[in-house]
């Protein structure tokens, strides 16, 4: 795969560190566990948008825009990172928010990535929840091309053909850094929402058939819709490649009995692997996604899912500033 086929802006700070979590593996007792700290990619605390966002931003450039947009929940990582990427670019960004969790709280509605979004020099509208997305997107971005402005819309989560590059790219990385260090990886684990990082992965490990399942922890959709969201962006993704059918259903595996009751709305197991990262590894997950798959990890160490002996990779997808809108979950 020659990923150097595509626009692509070098800004991210890769490769991503991948370590061993001892302290974690001797809590557990069981599986050697493995974390590419993807939170450590640069741009606004990182995270793992920005490797999207290297292909989308430079796909915006190529298409002549002067000012970018997106959407996302209140507290969005990706809207975060994409007003950060903009303000790198000498961009204009404006973000729509969607209310998912019906927070009043000032902390929820105005710190953590609410808080970046504007000192990055975004500009932000609210959305209640429920709403197309999307569709809103389109309609807000096309009263600014009225204005004269040229804007590139980019999906929720950076999740479309051209951010998935970001995660194949991801998927050569780690099985480099594997390899040089004789690292036999028989799991990897992630958080998935909108799609792109686990459809990219999935799509890269399968194209240089490394033999590696990947299962993602969902934070919102139900089990069948968020794998033939995952599979149908992994089938897209491939065509882009040049590699089509590359990808099978069986390929796509998530579990979607972590989510609770619904996005951005942490469980108390979820709250548990913030604790238990923080405290065992010093290292900072967050609330909507990292922390829920952290917990789906810990789970399936805990019940024997993954095996003694077994090495298990948990892809950080970021998102720390995020802490900061929920200070009562942690009281």
């Amino acid at each position: 795969m020659h990923l150097a086929r595509f626009p692509r802006i070098f800004l991210a700070h890769l490769p991503t560190p991948l370590e061993r979590l001892d302290r974690l593996d001797r809590e557990l007792g069981g599986p050697e566990i493995w974390i590419k700290r993807d939170d450590c990619t640069g741009l606004s605390t990182g995270g793992n948008k920005t490797r999207k966002l290297e292909f989308l931003m430079a796909e915006a450039l190529a298409e002549g825009a002067d000012m970018v947009m997106t959407q996302g929940a209140t507290q969005s990582n990706h809207a975060r990172q994409t007003a950060a990427f903009a303000a790198r670019l000498g961009m204009k960004c404006h973000l729509l928010l969607e209310d998912r969790t019906g927070s009043n709280d000032p902390d929820y509605t105005a710190n953590g990535n609410v808080l970046l979004d504007h000192l990055h020099g975004a500009t932000t509208e609210t959305r209640p929840g429920g709403l197309d997305m999307n569709r809103e997107l389109e309609m807000s971005a096309e009263a600014f091309r009225r204005e004269g402005r040229r804007v590139y819309t980019i999906p929720g989560g950076g999740s479309n053909p051209t951010g998935a590059l970001g995660y194949v790219n991801c998927a050569f990385e780690l099985v480099g850094q594997a390899n040089d260090r004789g690292l036999r990886i028989d799991h990897i684990v992630t958080a998935t929402g909108s799609a792109g990082t686990q459809a990219g992965l999935v799509v890269g490990l399968k194209a240089i058939n490394s033999g590696i399942p990947v299962l993602g922890v969902g934070v919102r959709a139900p089990k069948p819709k968020q794998e033939e969201n995952v599979f149908v962006l992994a089938q897209r993704t491939a065509e882009k490649l040049g590699c089509p059918g590359v990808v099978r259903r069986e390929d796509v595996v998530a579990d979607t009995g972590y989510v609770g009751e619904g996005y951005g709305l942490p469980r108390a197991d979820t709250i548990e692997a913030i604790r238990m990262f923080a405290e065992l590894e010093g290292i900072l997950l967050d609330p909507v996604y990292s922390g829920k798959g952290a917990a789906g990890l810990i789970d399936y160490c805990r019940k024997g899912r993954f095996g003694k002996g077994e090495r298990i990779v948990f892809i950080h997808t970021g998102g720390a500033a995020a802490l900061f809108g929920y200070p009562g979950a942690f009281a």
